[in-house]
């Protein structure tokens, strides 16, 4: 990794033009922003090109790399040609990678990228990405229990696995993470606990068995931190919370009494409680640099993680510019089955990211608990609105009061921006801010600072009904987009409008449930139409997981308040209840592939809400491209029957019938494949996938669709085939047999249509 310094006495002289250089000089103070030590580099070549991060990928089975004794040297020695003789090349160099991918990561000028593409065994280089991050109560609606013959009891818990989260790193302190009752650190296990700012190797145990950081990528791309923004630590130890939610989500340990402020109480767990946690930190205050990830992968594929939970993505990218793509393949290739979220930018089509067929994508969906804080207008009427705010033990914070929304001129006070609301509008007031902009809280934060005595926070017509509440600072709540437009209505048409909130608390199973969040991604697939994206949904609204206990429960920097526990909402938060559910599986059947594991969460899921009728998208039923499979559902997971199982050739196979190219390939799995070989060799190919997604081009009619199937269940079994074609599509296929005592199936499906999705 890199040494912290709080002396610049090993700083390298600067050069005589100093225009050139860029050097940053950081110290060990408490109020630390992300800075270590003295790192100089150049800013600007001679020829004027500025310098970025690169990936640079080389061929894993080069002859001259047995010319140098270790992978490092040979990784360096690509710089020592492409530099000047006058500069250190390691000076350059950010991460030498191995498992993941063979290459390196390295500071380099558009000049020397030229160069460097130019030499032998180089396969690929791509600039450096930065991506984005993307329960009390939870584990019971997924139908988890401790007292039934389901995943919890059959699995152990999830006892013996690993799960690996790639995320902002960890609170270790927080009660989600203690091992009492934790069996001993697996023996297979080669991670650490690598010491940083407040972070100890004493901080690992039983159940968080490993803590590193991976900041290179991000610090020599990033600009420091604005003065608003929480202080950040150069150690594994999470100062957003992020990390340390979805940690704990997917296998924190049960603590009693847990609550938001009281909201939602009841036993946190995560979904495989009995599973050890791996935190391999990669974001930071700006996002997650693609080069840290890589070598977090890298790392966590040598410290023998079974699972890898990756919160975390943006858009749709081809694979061979994808590097969560690359990483994970080599990781599938070793075992390990890599759960990815599916991004927020729905309901916007073929938003959905981290499409490579060999990781598991998952949407997000509703929970039946809600927090009702609704608002009873001055002429009797109510809106219903949620929130986390503890308004239900504080009476004053049900007062009638008079209601104002501010707009005009440009300072964006419908917003409700920091320093745009005018104290003499708004003091002692009830603020209605329109939702989108800035952070939800932080709205309720400049309502605060401009005097303001409650607010209700008002959907637009993007976010519709989207529900997600947060606790907020001041007395508040939040309605949807009709209910909006009523209290609008009820405002303008009003001379001196007023209104109170009543906070409900915390209500269960009185609404349908699960339903589709809004912000989910949704398919098709932008890059494979064979392959249907998301493969699930999972719970991700208004997820009640651990929390740093210096932030609160906002994460603002004004939140003086304190708690173990908040509320978040996104496929952030779906994503490691996947991973949690993935870890049962693991337990329950060691060897099981990466891609058996996928297939039992896929085929087992629901398509149906806990009422029996269609999951809901909006005000219609869910399409295939908004939940994929469907929902979630352990119980049936850790049984699943049959299953489609696919060896990692298989998904180059896929490629070829892609149309990827020799290079494209070879990037993205290390194989170097003539496609027309393995096209003819396998005719007819479709990947063993646990869905079906046919695209017809112009003129073609029907297509012939196979699959494989494997009996996981009791032996003997006899499987029967139901087929329900979407509306348009024609079913003429037929199921053959290819073994009499059924542990193999092969199904050929032909379909007649001109779209289809199944």
């Amino acid at each position: 990794m890199f040494e912290l310094s709080s002396s610049p006495s090993n700083t390298p002289p600067l050069p005589s033009s100093p225009s050139n250089y860029l050097c940053l000089y950081f110290s060990m103070e408490p109020k630390l922003h992300l800075f270590f030590s003295a790192l100089c580099f150049y800013l600007v070549s001679a020829y004027g090109n500025t310098l970025r991060t690169y990936i640079v990928q080389l061929h894993p089975h080069s002859v001259t790399s047995s010319s140098f004794p270790t992978k490092f040297l040979w990784h360096l020695s690509f710089l020592d040609q492409t530099l000047s003789s006058e500069e250190d090349s390691s000076s350059r160099l950010l991460y030498s990678y191995g498992s993941a991918m063979e290459g390196f990561a390295a500071l380099l000028t558009e000049t020397e990228i030229e160069l460097l593409r130019s030499l032998p065994d180089v396969v690929a280089v791509r600039p450096d990405q930065l991506l984005q991050l993307q329960t009390t109560y939870s584990y019971k609606f997924l139908g988890l229990s401790s007292t039934t013959d389901g995943a919890w009891v059959k699995s152990g818990f999830g006892r013996g696995t690993i799960i690996g989260v790639l995320d902002t790193g960890v609170w270790p302190e927080s009660p989600s993470f203690a091992d009492q009752g934790m069996p001993p650190v697996p023996k297979r296990w080669r991670g650490m606990c690598q010491e940083g700012q407040n972070f100890k190797a004493t901080s690992c145990n039983r159940k968080l068995i490993g803590a590193r950081f991976f900041i290179k990528g991000h610090h020599v791309s990033s600009v420091p931190p604005s003065e608003n923004m929480v202080d950040e630590y150069i150690s594994p130890r999470d100062s957003s919370g992020h990390g340390t939610h979805t940690s704990s989500t997917a296998g924190g340990v049960s603590v009693p009494m847990a609550s938001v402020l009281g909201n939602g109480a009841g036993v946190a767990r995560g979904m495989a409680p009995g599973a050890h946690i791996a935190v391999y930190k990669v974001c930071w205050f700006n996002g997650c640099y693609s080069s840290d990830i890589l070598a977090a992968i890298d790392v966590a594929i040598v410290d023998g993680v079974d699972v890898l939970s990756l919160s975390l993505g943006g858009f749709p990218l081809p694979l061979f510019d994808d590097s969560i793509a690359i990483g994970s393949f080599r990781a599938v290739e070793h075992g390990i089955s890599v759960i990815c979220a599916a991004g927020n930018n729905g309901p916007i089509q073929s938003s959905v990211a981290n499409i490579a067929p060999w990781i598991a994508t998952i949407g997000a969906s509703t929970l039946d608990r809600k927090f009702p804080a609704i608002v009873r207008m001055g002429n009797g009427e109510y809106v219903y609105g949620e929130s986390l705010f503890p308004g239900k033990s504080l009476p004053i914070a049900e007062k009638e009061l008079e209601l104002v929304y501010v707009t005009g001129g440009n300072s964006g006070s419908e917003f409700c921006f920091r320093g745009s609301l005018p104290k003499e509008k708004v003091k002692g007031k009830m603020v209605v801010c329109d939702r989108g902009v800035n952070g939800r809280a932080e709205k309720g934060v400049a309502v605060k600072e401009a005097g303001g005595a409650a607010m209700i926070l008002a959907n637009t017509e993007i976010n519709l009904e989207e529900d997600s509440v947060d606790a907020h600072v001041l007395p508040a709540t939040e309605i949807g987009y009709a209910e909006a437009v009523r209290l609008k209505t009820y405002m303008n048409t009003t001379s001196h409008p007023r209104a109170r909130i009543v906070f409900g608390g915390t209500v269960i199973g009185t609404s349908r449930a699960p339903e589709v969040a809004q912000f989910s991604a949704r398919g098709p697939n932008l890059y494979d139409s064979t392959i249907l994206k998301p493969d699930v949904i999972a719970p991700g609204v208004n997820i009640i997981a651990a929390w740093p206990q210096n932030l609160g429960p906002t994460g603002l920097p004004e939140d003086t308040r304190r708690v173990n526990f908040t509320v978040m909402s996104g496929t952030s938060m779906a994503c490691p209840h996947v991973s949690g559910i993935a870890a049962l599986i693991h337990s329950a059947h060691p060897g099981w592939t990466p891609a058996a594991i996928k297939s039992a969460i896929m085929t087992s899921a629901d398509a149906s809400d806990h009422r029996g009728k269609p999951i809901m998208d909006g005000s219609k039923p869910a399409a295939v491209f908004a939940i994929g499979a469907g929902h979630v559902n352990p119980n049936r997971a850790i049984d699943p029957g049959l299953i489609y199982d696919i060896k990692p050739d298989e998904y180059v196979i896929h490629l070829c019938t892609l149309g990827y190219t020799r290079s494209e390939i070879f990037t993205i799995t290390h194989r170097n494949v003539s496609c027309s070989e393995k096209l003819k060799m396998n005719r007819g190919f479709s990947l063993n996938y646990p869905s079906i997604s046919v695209a017809f081009k112009h003129g073609v009619k029907s297509k012939m669709i196979t699959r494989r199937l494997t009996n996981v269940g009791n032996p003997n079994s006899v499987y029967s085939v139901q087929v329900k074609p979407p509306e348009g599509v024609k079913n003429m296929g037929n199921i053959k047999e290819e073994n009499s005592n059924k542990e193999d199936k092969l199904c050929r499906r032909a379909v007649d249509m001109d779209e289809c999705s199944q």
